[in-house]
């Protein structure tokens, strides 16, 4: 079954839209080193924690076919005889001197027809135009009508202790778990009580725009939002307010925020 990570509906294998709420399904594939069900665009393995980027790179490479060499063998220096220049078909005309060229002075005027008053010229029209004048701008006009942005901040609320944790904003995977020699935690909650239920690579939360979204990569005792299950390999999209159990018995528990 796939779970929706929009409205929690459990659809069949290989559905790509949700039944309830038509939202886009992930889609999932085997990782290669342990055969664990993963997404797609994972990068790593929850399970095993095998870089799923390296392998899908070694694999493009061995694609790749390397370029084939062309030999091109050395060219000839040919000797070509000088051009002889063509003889004229046609022999040029003598130009007329400008003295012997008679123009008009007004050739629209024709005899026993009255000349009729040439219009203004464009340059006269603007001379005679009054200048518009010009105010210069205040350099403080305009800032009042310009709209701030406002960052938003996401937070997690660790309900035993009530300790709030910031999400960083330079990371759009961050993951959450105890110290391990395989993928270091973005946030580490091996100092909060009962800490030994949460797995060493225990859940990701994915950044996309203002959008986020928690997925389990393999943890031992689970994740819950909101006292449900999360599936392997599905995520959730977190809306302000939602409950975050990091395995079970509800021991190690956060709320995510949006400030």
């Amino acid at each position: 079954m796939i779970v929706c990570p929009n409205c929690n509906h459990q659809n069949p294998d290989g559905a790509v839209q949700c039944e309830a709420c038509y939202t886009p399904l992930p889609t999932t594939t085997n990782c290669p080193n342990c055969g664990t069900s993963v997404q797609t665009d994972a990068s790593f393995c929850g399970q095993c924690g095998f870089n799923l980027q390296e392998a899908t790179g070694v694999k493009g490479e061995e694609q790749t076919a390397a370029p084939a060499t062309v030999t091109v063998a050395p060219t000839q220096q040919v000797s070509v005889p000088d051009l002889i220049p063509p003889e004229p078909l046609i022999e040029p005309l003598p130009l007329a001197s400008s003295s012997q060229v008679s123009v008009p002075e007004n050739p629209s005027v024709q005899p026993g027809v009255p000349e009729s008053p040439s219009p203004p010229s464009v340059n006269s029209v603007y001379a005679q135009a009054p200048s518009p004048s010009v105010t210069p701008a205040s350099p403080t006009a305009g800032v009042s009508s310009q709209t701030r942005l406002q960052q938003h901040t996401a937070k997690l609320l660790h309900l035993q202790t009530k300790t709030e944790i910031e999400l960083p904003q330079n990371l759009s995977i961050i993951h959450i778990g105890k110290p391990n020699d395989q993928i270091p935690p973005d946030i580490d909650v091996s100092g909060f009580p009962n800490s030994e239920v949460v797995s060493r690579v225990h859940a990701d939360i994915r950044v996309e725009g203002d959008a986020y979204y928690i997925e389990d990569i393999g943890s031992s005792n689970g994740t819950y939002i909101n006292h449900t299950a999360l599936p392997k390999g599905n995520r959730h999209r977190l809306r302000p307010g939602d409950r975050i159990a990091l395995g079970k018995g509800d021991l190690v528990t956060f709320l995510f925020q949006i400030s």
